[in-house]
């Protein structure tokens, strides 16, 4: 496929970017670079060959989900600034006009 300034400035159009006459040049050839590669990949026989999404067959890595620390109300309710038996206090937020 030929890359054309018709095709740019299409390309262009429906992108709704402003393309000036030097960036067509660059993208013209960055469009028939990528183009030829496609070519060069499509003569690769891919026949029984699975397909994949990434280049590495890692699935699922992610640690063990196991509860590392446990509910220690009065350590967490000593770093409160102000509290009220079991319960941070904090200012009311609901009810009050400005």
């Amino acid at each position: 496929m030929r890359i054309t300034d018709e095709l740019v400035d299409y390309l262009g159009q429906l992108s709704r970017l402003e393309i000036s006459e030097e960036e067509k040049a660059g993208l013209k050839s960055d469009l028939t670079d990528i183009l030829n590669y496609m070519d060069k990949l499509a003569e690769l026989d891919t026949v029984g060959k699975p397909e994949m999404s990434h280049p590495f067959m890692n699935t699922n890595c992610f640690r063990e989900d196991v509860v590392t620390n446990q509910d220690d109300r009065s350590a967490v309710l000593s770093n409160a600034p102000a509290k009220k038996g079991d319960y941070f206090k904090v200012h009311k937020t609901v009810g009050e006009e400005v």
